[in-house]
């Protein structure tokens, strides 16, 4: 698999990360296939992890090049001084058109890999903005402001509108036109329904911060096609 690199210079790269692909190695199996693994093999030095996301989630995700620029990039993400913005589908119209959501998030105590809404947790903030909605689905823009594990995945499910596919917080069930469509027939070389979307609806498009060498640096990621699918076919029923 080769790697979408949207922006790179002698202190990091920035790569556009397929949905369900390890940001990192799992530690008991380091032979797993990952994104760090994969561009290291690329440019055949090794890299620094500076933030993660979610095996499920795509997007942008960056990568230092030697020790200084990691030291730089990780105090930039400690301090939130780097803009991370996130588009995505939620089940169900969400009213408020936009607002914070600061609850703090916590390991879940008998669930492994699983996080929840606690008082025990760690501050948590997240802004979110409606762009479309319909009366089955919202389509979100979400900035976080701390990097708390399934941080969006866990703020929606407690706001009552888990993101599309999402196994572990929301039904987990596939985006299907049929859910949509009222006159839906499949067509007759097709005995199921196949998904237009069967993965997490989340998408990490866009990073901004100042470099380590002053200068600006803005990475975009269009939306996937199986995502962008889905939005193209709710903004046609809806005409």
């Amino acid at each position: 698999m080769k790697l979408e690199r949207i922006y790179e210079d002698d202190h990091l790269v920035i790569v556009n990360k397929p949905a369900n692909l390890l940001s990192i190695a799992d530690r008991f199996d380091s032979n797993q296939a990952s994104v760090r693994s994969l561009i290291q093999a690329e440019l055949k030095l090794p890299i620094f992890v500076v933030h993660r996301l979610d095996k499920e989630t795509s997007g942008l995700i960056a990568f230092a090049k030697h020790e200084s620029s990691h030291r730089y990039l990780s105090q930039l993400f400690e301090r939130h001084e780097i803009e991370k913005l996130y588009a995505g589908l939620v089940l169900g119209r969400v009213n408020t058109e936009a607002a914070r959501i600061e609850l703090p998030i916590a390991e879940h105590p008998f669930v492994k890999g699983k996080m929840i809404v606690s008082k025990q947790g760690k501050l948590s903030v997240t802004d979110y903005r409606v762009v479309e909605s319909w009366p089955l689905y919202s389509l979100m823009q979400w900035q976080i402001h701390t990097g708390r594990t399934h941080q969006i995945r866990v703020h929606m499910a407690a706001s009552g509108h888990p993101i599309v596919c999402d196994t572990l917080y929301g039904d987990g069930k596939a985006f299907l036109l049929s859910s949509v469509k009222p006159k839906f027939k499949l067509s007759k070389t097709e005995e199921q329904e196949r998904p237009l979307l069967n993965r997490l609806a989340l998408h990490a498009y866009r990073l901004q911060f100042e470099g380590p060498d002053g200068k600006l640096i803005l990475a975009e990621a269009p939306i996937p096609k199986d995502l962008s699918a889905c939005i193209a076919q709710l903004r046609k029923l809806s005409r």
